[in-house]
């Protein structure tokens, strides 16, 4: 009786009896018309519904925020991607709550709302499946595939006089030629892979492109399994768990993933309750061989990837080698060992053989020292050999806008040690990408003898000796904010080791003599998260 008019407010939505006393699931749709991989969700979440539908279920949609990293590159707006996180998994715990929903699916596709969705799911703890909207096509350009790593490293071309810009107004036509997330293993996709390899994502889910009708038939299927998950009471926690997390990095090491799931994976573990450090991703990172060579390092895009035989085939080589967990349940419904059971490779030059990889170790590498007494990381699948071991003079700068004017006039030569620092979470704040110095670098030719260090963060298709997430960052007075314009950094990816050739004396001496620094914002949202936001080795989660 006394929910008579929480029902009469639910029949002014022109539901019936027999739709109000079905379960109620919430479908979280993050469309919007400014990202591509976004702009085609609204038939993803159709298809969810449907499939929800069918299964028995009723389904309300409601949205969430996304912020295109590509877009949003080289300006004030990166500083809000990385923060959005947050905002995605608070809102989507409060529309899920607030409405008391049974389960969820969540409609995600590009780089910081898949890992907030999955921090929700988490929290939340209902019934739960996530369905991305599916990559990008590669574009077609002069006889070559290209993507939008393409179209970066041209404006490094052309600053340095290697592309007409003409050319690049060319490039620019044809690099991204529809719906999906950006299609080389950059983060949006990197992201969706780990969501299928850590159990939360149904196979194919981070493979097969948003331009197929299979990825039509996924999202129903999607909207049908959770509805399975319900009745069998099958819950994220169940799912995400420490041994499917080691899973996710494993897979991830072999793809030669994104830096950002060293900020990621930590974060949507967090929320689960399962506490992780930097420490096991070097560790699985030196146990796992790098078999997929994907854009922005390698020549093969997530096209090919899904050829190739997907995410599944990847994991069945690992399962092979006896470097998985099989016996983890996932929204399949049943364990990974039943999943992997049909899975094989397709393509052993898309996906090598274990026994003959791209590289012995895996996509990523923790560095430490006394410049990153906290850890740093670098993609060492994308750096050149020549580049792994390196030593040269630091070219200091206290934020990218003003690293990136001398990149682009010329002023950075071969040898130097770009450090851009007061980028991090709480400094930044909103520990920024920089895909623009990166790429101006690779563009000019200076990718293989320059090396740029952050304590913001670089785009996954950012490709060379970048080194990012250096903690402690500048605006807590980590020893990035002491270093000086010509000292001697040696970087040693191998040794996994990161250092200032100060002595310890003198570095302890410069932290001490730091100034106060005022922070680049003064209102807005943007305050209340440097105020919240822990450093990057934690995931960049808020403190409780």
């Amino acid at each position: 009786m006394e929910r008579a008019p929480h029902r009469s407010l639910l029949r002014a939505n022109g539901l019936s009896d027999r739709e109000i006393n079905k379960p109620w699931v919430g479908v979280v749709n993050s469309f919007n018309e400014i990202i591509p991989g976004h702009n085609h969700l609204r038939k993803i979440t159709d298809a969810v519904k449907q499939g929800v539908i069918e299964g028995g279920g009723t389904p309300f949609e409601f949205p969430t925020i996304g912020v295109c990293d590509g877009i949003a590159m080289n300006h004030q707006g990166m500083k809000y991607s990385l923060p959005s996180r947050e905002l995605i998994a608070d809102s989507i715990e409060i529309m899920a709550k607030g409405h008391q929903f049974d389960a969820l699916v969540m409609v995600p596709n590009c780089d910081k709302i898949v890992p907030g969705m999955l921090m929700a799911a988490g929290r939340l703890n209902i019934p739960t499946v996530i369905v991305s909207g599916g990559p990008m096509m590669a574009g077609h350009w002069k006889g070559k595939r290209v993507d939008l790593k393409t179209v970066f490293e041209g404006v490094g071309a052309v600053a340095a006089g290697k592309m007409e810009e003409e050319e690049l107004r060319d490039l620019e036509l044809y690099a991204c030629p529809g719906s999906g997330s950006c299609s080389g293993m950059f983060t949006a996709n990197t992201m969706n892979c780990i969501t299928e390899a850590l159990g939360m994502g149904l196979p194919g889910n981070g493979t097969i492109p948003a331009v197929m009708g299979s990825r039509i038939a996924l999202a129903r299927k999607a909207g049908l399994q959770v509805m399975e998950l319900l009745e069998k009471d099958i819950r994220p926690r169940d799912i995400i768990v420490r041994e499917s997390v080691e899973n996710a990095i494993a897979v991830d090491m072999a793809l030669g993933g994104s830096t950002n799931t060293v900020l990621h994976i930590p974060a949507v573990a967090h929320a689960a309750g399962v506490e992780i450090d930097l420490n096991l991703f070097d560790r699985i990172s030196r146990q796992i061989p790098h078999l997929c060579s994907m854009s922005p390092g390698g020549e093969h895009f997530i096209e090919d990837l899904y050829y190739a035989g997907g995410i599944q085939a990847v994991m069945k080589v690992l399962a092979d080698a006896d470097k998985l967990n099989l016996d983890l349940i996932t929204v399949t419904g049943t364990d990974l060992r039943a999943n992997l059971a049909e899975a094989e490779v397709k393509d052993e030059e898309v996906i090598r053989p274990y026994n003959n990889p791209y590289h012995q170790e895996g996509g990523l590498a923790i560095l430490k020292g006394n410049l990153a007494p906290r850890g740093s990381v670098v993609k060492q699948s994308a750096v050149a050999d020549e580049m792994m071991q390196h030593t040269g003079p630091a070219r200091v700068f206290d934020s990218e806008e003003e690293a990136n004017e001398l990149i682009m006039a010329g002023k950075i030569v071969e040898g130097d040690v770009v450090v851009i620092r007061y980028e991090g979470p709480q400094g930044g704040p909103g520990m920024r990408e920089m895909l623009s110095p990166t790429s101006a670098l690779a563009g000019m030719g200076l990718d293989k003898s320059v090396a740029l260090l952050t304590d913001g963060r670089f785009s996954g298709a950012s490709r060379g000796s970048s080194i990012g997430h250096i903690s402690p960052e500048a605006a807590s007075k980590g020893p990035i904010a002491a270093v000086k314009e010509g000292d001697i950094i040696e970087i040693d990816i191998p040794a996994r080791s990161l250092n200032l050739k100060i002595s310890d004396e003198e570095l302890k001496e410069r932290i001490a003599n730091l100034k106060e620094v005022k922070s680049k914002v003064e209102d807005g949202y943007l305050v209340r998260y440097s105020e919240s936001v822990d450093s990057a080795d934690t995931g960049a989660v808020f403190k409780r």
